[in-house]
This record gives C-alpha cells, sequence and structure tokens, in this order.
C-alpha cells in the first residue's frame, strides 16, 4: 500500500526541485492574478440566475444564501485583485496567493456543490440534469483557472464533480448515465493535462535558470562573469548608504602570458581555474569574484563585510603568493591590483571602475620598476 501511495505522490504530485521553486510560485500566482479576475466576475453574475433556478422547496438558506454569498465573495476577489493588480509579485507573496485560493476555490466549491446536490435531491426527475450541467460548467471553469496549482485543481473537480457524477451515474436514466460518464473521463483528461503541464512548466523554468546562469557566468572557472558582476555592482550602488560603504577590486595577473607560451593553454586554464579557487576561499561568503575575461578577475566587496576592515589588496596577493602545482610542475604568477572605494572613489559604476583601473595600473608600473631595479642590481 505504501508502494502504490509513494508511486501516485510521485507520479501525480512530483516534488519541484529546490533551485526553482521560487520561480514556479511566482509564475503560478501570476496565472491565478491574470486568470481569477474574470471567474470572480462569473460567480457574482451567476447569482441572479441561481437564485431563479433553485427549487421553490429548498430551504431559503441554501436557495437564496448560498448564491448571495458566493456573489460577495466574486464582487470582493475581483476588486481585491484589481486593487493589487501592478504590485511586484514577491515568493512571499506568491506562496500566500496560492494558499488563499486554495482554500477559498475549496469553501465555494463546497457551497456550490452542496447547492446543487440539494436542489437535484428536491428537484422533479425532469430538471436534475440541469443543475448537474451548472455544477459541471463551473467546476471545469474553476479548475482550469487553478490548472497551475495542482492540489486545488482536484480538490475542486474532487468536490464539484464527484457528488453530482454519482448522482448521474446512478439515477437510472440511461442518457444521465452517459452524460455522467462522460463528465468523469472529461475529469480526468483535465488532471492528465494538469499533471503533464506542471511538468513542462518544471522543465521549462529549469531550463530558463540554466541559460541565465550561462548568461552570468564564466565557463571556464565558473565564477559569475562581467555582466554579474556589473548588475551586482548596480545593485549595491542602488543600496548604498551614507556610513555603509563598499569596496571593488581589479586584478591582473603578471606574467601569465609566458605561462601559456610555454607550458600551453591547457595548463594556462587549469591555472586560471587554480587562482579562481584561491580568490573564493580568500573572499569567502564576504565578497564576490568575477572573471572579467583572459586573466583579470574582479572582486566586490559589500556593505558590512569584515574584508573591508583589513587591506584587501594585501589579504588577496597574500592568497596568491604560493606557487600552484599543475601536472608536476611549480608555476609562480604574480598579480596587481587596484582598489576603489564607494563614495569616496567615486558613486557610479563608471568612476568606480575608472579609479580602480587608475590603481591597477599604477600598481603594475610599481612592479616593472621593481623587477627592472632587480634586474639591473643583479646584472
Amino acid at each position: 500500500m505504501t508502494g502504490v501511495y509513494h508511486w501516485l505522490r510521485t507520479r501525480v504530485f512530483p516534488p519541484v526541485p529546490a533551485d526553482i521553486r521560487d520561480d514556479v510560485a511566482v509564475l503560478r500566482a501570476q496565472r491565478i492574478e491574470t486568470l481569477t479576475p474574470a471567474l470572480f466576475l462569473l460567480l457574482a453574475a451567476t447569482t441572479p440566475t441561481a437564485i431563479y433556478a433553485g427549487v421553490p422547496t429548498v430551504h431559503w438558506i441554501v436557495r437564496v444564501g448560498f448564491p448571495v454569498v458566493l456573489a460577495v465573495i466574486g464582487v470582493l476577489g475581483f476588486l481585491f485583485l484589481m486593487h493589487n493588480r501592478g504590485r511586484r509579485m514577491s515568493p512571499r507573496r506568491a506562496r500566500r496567493m496560492i494558499s488563499e485560493a486554495s482554500w477559498l476555490s475549496g469553501v465555494t466549491g463546497a457551497m456550490c456543490s452542496a447547492w446543487t446536490v440539494i436542489n437535484w435531491l428536491a428537484a422533479p426527475p425532469s430538471a436534475q440534469s440541469f443543475y448537474a450541467m451548472i455544477m459541471a460548467m463551473g467546476s471545469l471553469a474553476t479548475a482550469y483557472c487553478l490548472s497551475s496549482i495542482r492540489f486545488a485543481t482536484f480538490v475542486n473537480l474532487g468536490i464539484g464533480l464527484v457528488p453530482v457524477s454519482f448522482l448521474m451515474l446512478t439515477s437510472g436514466v440511461p442518457a444521465e448515465f452517459a452524460a455522467g460518464a462522460s463528465l468523469v473521463l472529461a475529469s480526468l483528461f483535465l488532471l492528465r493535462m494538469v499533471v503533464q503541464q506542471h511538468g513542462q512548466l518544471v522543465d521549462l523554468l529549469q531550463l530558463q535558470r540554466q541559460m541565465r546562469e550561462l548568461a552570468h557566468s564564466d565557463p571556464l572557472t565558473c565564477l559569475p562573469n562581467r555582466r554579474a558582476f556589473d548588475l551586482r555592482l548596480d545593485e549595491e550602488i542602488a543600496q548604498a548608504r551614507a556610513g555603509h560603504g563598499f569596496a571593488i577590486a581589479l586584478l591582473d595577473l603578471d606574467g601569465f602570458k609566458p605561462v601559456n607560451d610555454r607550458h600551453g593553454h591547457a595548463v594556462g586554464d587549469q591555472l586560471l581555474c587554480a587562482i579562481a579557487a584561491r580568490l573564493v576561499r580568500a573572499c569567502g561568503n564576504h565578497a564576490m569574484v568575477a572573471r572579467q575575461g583572459g586573466d583579470e578577475f574582479a572582486i566586490l566587496v559589500p556593505a558590512g563585510s569584515p574584508l573591508l576592515a583589513t587591506s584587501l589588496a594585501d589579504h588577496i596577493l597574500a592568497a596568491l603568493a604560493a606557487p600552484y602545482h599543475i601536472d608536476g610542475q611549480s608555476i609562480r604568477v604574480g598579480a596587481s591590483i587596484g582598489v576603489a572605494t564607494w563614495p569616496a572613489s567615486g558613486t557610479t559604476s563608471h568612476k568606480l571602475f575608472e579609479t580602480a583601473d587608475r590603481a591597477l595600473y599604477a600598481a603594475k608600473a610599481v612592479d616593472r620598476a621593481d623587477t627592472s631595479s632587480v634586474e639591473s642590481l643583479a646584472g
């Protein structure tokens, strides 16, 4: 029994991969926000006809009260969605909307189903099928609007169509039996489509995420690329406050080209990956390391990072100082670093890059002068 339950759960309600759960929630909520206003209006608009079609012998609470309550829910739901239209759909808001849509649709579905069953039982046999048709149309429309939420779709179809389908299949009237069987088959087909749609949605969002990662990451080192660094820098500038500065550092390797010339590009690529790993270890979770291209790297140290209290250039250079052991060879490369801080070095990304770039080339000039002095002394 446990095996059957597990099989049904994995087939009907397969888990959403953790890395796209927020994306799935937002997409579901956006679909609800788009489709349900019309459903709420439809719910309110059917109130007069539902009251008119009610069997006179049915208690007024069911015959009149239920439709009126549903009309109020429809109007309030429509106004609420219109009022909130255009707001940013955060994952938290999306999950709240999904939860509210699930329980609200369940409550309204139960009221509609109760109204249908009670009127069916009180109506003459010649009129019973009309109530089944009303319920079927409403349940299928609701299921379509909520199709992005599998649980809500299953619950609504179960509440709305199981009772009326049972009545039709057991009525003893061949035409109603055939209609009930067709309704069951249509419901199963719709459920199958909902499950299939969910699988396609997950595949699509995973593909989109992979494409975003490819667009924002360096394929060799797996570090963020320049585009990702620029976006993160813009965010940091937008969030920056007086008294809470941040810093960027531009790093350029010294002597990397001779490594490529002497050992080949394959070794050069391995060296770049090793340097990237050291930079990430040196910065930890306190800074963002990106590869700008070639042998150039960039580091963003956000506000509040403990690295801001250190000499950033010395900290990074110390991490890169030890030789690299690649393919049995010991390789040394140096590096030059230019640092710029917000707001002292500039308040825009262009100005920060410009300042850091000037500091980088000044550091390179000092390194070249030191090298020349050493060579002169040696000579």
